[in-house]
């Protein structure tokens, strides 16, 4: 029994971990279709609107200056990059998540490949300009990386286990 606790506690949290991916996917799919019908006009007056409201009493800091230029260089090629790269995340997560949440075999070294091509271009992005969510969502992905393939080397264990019970029971 002491030996199922600590396994039954990974699935779980594999299993939340997995959940929180594709929310992250889902995320991305609504804000990639958002963009798509968005113009870049607005966007740039909500960002001037948000930064103004969490920022009131502080338009000299750098923050405020930093969000004002990005609002300011966003242009129609930005957002429909934007929207691109929203979209093929979200369509990737989710497929994969809700192919790992069945328990589908095939899906284990996809979604290894997939988080390892998002944790080298998150890295990427961490050299290029530092951000602390940009290192914790990093940091996230190789803890989920590092659960996938423990779960898919269980899988495989139990696939192996069961075909062997059927040749065994011919």
């Amino acid at each position: 029994m002491t030996v199922a606790a600590p396994h039954r506690t990974l699935d779980r949290v594999f299993a939340v971990s997995i959940v929180l991916k594709g929310l992250d996917g889902a995320f991305e799919l609504i804000g990639g279709f958002a963009l798509l019908f968005i113009s870049a006009a607005t966007l740039r007056d909500w960002l001037g609107d948000v930064v103004s409201f969490l920022l009131v009493g502080h338009e000299s800091s750098p923050v405020f200056h930093w969000a004002i230029h990005l609002g300011d260089s966003w242009g129609a090629k930005t957002t429909l990059f934007a929207a691109a790269y929203l979209l093929l995340h979200g369509i990737i997560k989710v497929v994969l998540v809700w192919a790992l949440l069945r328990q589908q075999l095939w899906a284990y070294p996809w979604m290894l490949a997939a988080l390892g091509v998002f944790i080298a271009l998150q890295c990427y992005d961490l050299i290029v300009r530092f951000s602390w969510w940009m290192l914790a969502l990093t940091l996230f992905d190789v803890f989920i990386v590092i659960l996938t393939a423990r779960e898919w080397q269980l899988h495989r264990a139990r696939h192996a286990a069961s075909a062997g019970d059927v040749g065994a029971g011919a």
